[in-house]
């Protein structure tokens, strides 16, 4: 299954960058995101390459009950955010994304983006956009469909959750 979304940042690409590379901001945006528990690792900076790796558990609430039932009532979800150094100028970052669900045959495997708006002066501020394509699968027999759909709507809502963290962040 493809996924796509687009998250906005009002802030210029350099501040959402180092934003993505702050363990407090991630430990945030984990929290946001319905975290029983979590822990963070951050490799690297926002002005050259970064690696964020967080390990959650998360309530296995909305997962398809005939899967639930073997995975018990929580997650734990590996994911790992490896960002490249900025473009020449400035204006992109460029990543990949791996989120795996420990214990179960689910995975997504991506590409992340962030987009400095066109019209914006790097100088000024200016919003960012930011990308993620995505191929998720679930190798389950008779239930990798649905579990696929379910992990869909969970991702969105977590990429919906890291929007609004990132935006009180970016506020306060």
């Amino acid at each position: 299954m493809q996924l796509r979304a687009s998250l906005r940042y009002e802030a210029d690409i350099v501040r959402v960058a180092a934003m993505l590379a702050d363990s407090e901001f991630i430990a945030a945006k984990v929290r946001a995101a319905g975290a029983l528990s979590h822990s963070v690792a951050v490799v690297g900076d926002p002005e050259h390459a970064f690696t964020v790796t967080t390990r959650r558990h998360v309530p296995t609430a909305g997962i398809p009950p005939q899967v639930s039932a073997l995975v018990g009532a929580s997650l734990e979800i590996r994911q790992v955010e490896a960002w490249e150094a900025p473009s020449p100028a400035g204006r992109e970052r460029r990543g990949t994304i791996v989120v795996e669900i420990v214990g179960a045959p689910v995975r997504l495997t991506g590409t992340l983006r962030l987009v400095a708006d066109a019209t914006s002066d790097p100088d000024a501020g200016g919003g960012t956009t930011g990308h993620m394509e995505g191929d998720l699968r679930a190798t389950v027999p008779l239930f990798g469909t649905a579990l696929e759909e379910a992990t869909a709507r969970a991702v969105h809502d977590v990429l919906d959750a890291e929007e609004r963290a990132a935006a009180a962040w970016l506020a306060g």
